[in-house]
């Protein structure tokens, strides 16, 4: 499958973040997708061009953009979908590994260790999910007569991988945590940097040996990634490295479906995914912000009102969040009217609470598809932290996710190491059904950023704006990012000085960032589908390298 020029992106493409845009909300008249790399989106529009459904839409998608955009995501990281089915179904595919069957705690013990490490080997903890997802998506949309084949879905990521691909501005300005360990890490020199560097905008890549290993998933299928010659490979390389996942982890692993979140609110229905992922906070947030009076859009009172429901939402969500296997607490017990009110009324609308948030850094990929027919599908697919374990399996050329260092070595804490257990994820795919029929897919990707960048979106949306400028307008975030140890509210320069102003005299805070566009703040979007005439909105971040396409 070959691609033609992309339809109207509407974002910009390869934009410095500090350039100035004004937000022009694409419509497309029956389907469209949104990814923060344009090759991603073009390889989604292509798909439906030839009659494919959303879910074959994004499974193409993930293909591609675990090629092109490799620091912020890869086939040996974890997945999860939400989809919504036209009569109003939503369904929850669950694609995330848990820890090998040799990660215990006496083995990092053993080795020194206090914590776990962010980056080699022994930071390649689990078992990847991701492939696995998309195994359960293609059954589920061949279940509802799709017919693509996967040769047809995976050939651009192949084609990208062997023939090469641009470096992104976004991967060739990054400053990777831990960078010199990193650089150290088992293939990931020899792969992904030139003369020890990270290479140029626009250099071209190629990535033999994990085109070969997509071609081998298109041919022999998905689940040769665990139980087939693909596996055999991963699992040899894990061992010759050190990693604690065994062939035996890899065999034994399979997506499943999970029941959604959802909470109602005013005007629509939200969906989230449900432990072990912090899906839970982004309901909550939306919930206890909708008791405040918070005033008009992008006011004082309104961000405010978000911030405050923030600190609430993380402060129940790192009580409850575990393995849902270890849950002590029903989640869906938290989402309810009660719940928004008691912890609305614990917040004071004129001044700031404290804030003891811990640190959770990442990188990740949202991408959303909707097709004529009105499915739906808001996907994230992550390596944990920018590059993952860095570990680069020489057999595949796969690069490995340290997903497993949110585990505890400590015996007695919420969520210790354990073989066989799953550990906390920040990712939150999200979908709203709205009272009036309109079908909202939306995300974004960062971390603990991902709630409260996803509630700045969609409260904006729900509060008048169109789509594009939902996802373009500035943005904040509360806590620590890469490189510092601040919990200060982060707010990007094209606030409102008045903005800034008010909420640093209610205590908040406030450190500008001195960019109109910070990355780490970014990499959301949205995709709105009309019911009375099936029309679809499509916007993509100006922070990523991305946009939207569609028919």
């Amino acid at each position: 499958m070959r691609i033609g020029a992309l339809a109207h992106t509407g974002a910009r493409n390869n934009v410095p973040p500090d350039a100035p845009r004004m937000p022009d909300t694409p419509v497309f008249s029956k389907a469209a997708v949104a990814a923060p790399h344009r090759l991603a989106a073009e390889t989604g529009r292509a798909v439906l061009a030839e009659g494919g459904n959303a879910v074959e839409a994004m499974i193409a998608m993930a293909a591609t953009i675990a090629v092109v955009y490799p620091h912020m995501n890869a086939i040996g990281g974890d997945g999860f979908w939400l989809i919504r089915e036209p009569g109003g179904k939503v369904r929850a595919i669950e694609a995330c590994g848990p820890a090998g069957s040799l990660a215990t705690i006496k083995r990092y013990r053993d080795k020194g260790y206090d914590t776990i490490p962010a980056r080699g080997p022994d930071a390649a903890v689990t078992v990847a999910g991701a492939v696995g997802g998309w195994q359960a998506a293609y059954e589920y949309s061949r279940s509802r007569g799709a017919r693509l084949p996967l040769p047809t879905l995976l050939s651009e990521a192949v084609r990208f991988a062997r023939e090469g691909c641009p470096v992104s501005e976004s991967e060739a300005r990054g400053k990777p945590n831990e960078a010199e360990t990193l650089h150290r890490a088992p293939g990931f020199a020899e792969t992904f940097l030139a003369e020890g560097k990270t290479p140029a905008a626009g250099t071209s890549r190629k990535l033999p040996a994990l085109g070969a290993t997509l071609d081998q998933l298109a041919d022999a299928g998905l689940e040769d990634f665990y139980r087939g010659d693909i596996g055999r490979e991963i699992a040899a390389d894990l061992e010759r490295i050190g990693s604690p996942v065994t062939r035996a982890d890899l065999e034994r692993f399979r997506a499943r479906l999970v029941e959604p979140l959802s909470a109602k609110l005013r005007q629509a229905t939200v969906y989230a995914f449900p432990p072990p992922t912090q899906g839970l906070a982004a309901l909550l947030i939306l919930g206890i912000r909708e008791r405040l009076a918070s005033g008009r859009v992008d006011s004082v009172e309104h961000h405010h009102a978000l911030i405050e429901s923030v600190k609430r939402a993380f402060a129940i969500r790192d009580r409850v969040v575990t393995d849902p296997d270890g849950l002590r607490h029903k989640v869906e017990d938290f989402l309810t009217p009660k719940v928004f009110e008691r912890e609305a009324a614990r917040i004071d609308m004129r001044r700031a609470a404290r804030f003891p948030l811990a640190p959770a850094e990442g990188d990740t990929v949202w991408m959303g598809a909707i097709d004529g027919d009105g499915l739906a599908v808001s996907y994230i697919q992550s390596l944990y932290w920018e590059w993952g374990s860095g570990c680069v399996l020489p057999g595949t050329g796969i690069i490995w996710q340290n997903r497993g260092a949110s585990f505890s070595l400590d015996h007695a804490a919420g969520n210790p190491l354990e073989p066989g257990r799953k550990p906390f994820h920040t990712l939150i795919p999200a979908l709203a059904a709205l009272d009036d029929g309109r079908v909202v897919s939306y995300g974004s990707m960062g971390g603990d950023g991902q709630p409260q960048f996803q509630a700045q979106v969609l409260t904006r949306y729900l509060g008048g704006m169109g789509a594009a400028d939902a996802v373009d307008g500035p943005r904040w975030l509360l806590g620590r990012t890469w490189g510092q140890t601040s919990t200060t509210l982060k707010m990007e320069s094209r606030f409102d000085a008045a903005i800034m102003e008010g909420l640093a005299r209610m205590g908040h805070e406030v450190e500008e960032l001195g960019v109109p566009y910070f990355e780490t703040c970014g990499h959301a979007g949205m995709l709105v589908k009309h019911p009375r005439n099936g029309r679809v909105e499509a916007a993509h971040d100006p922070r990523s390298d991305g946009g939207a396409a569609g028919i």
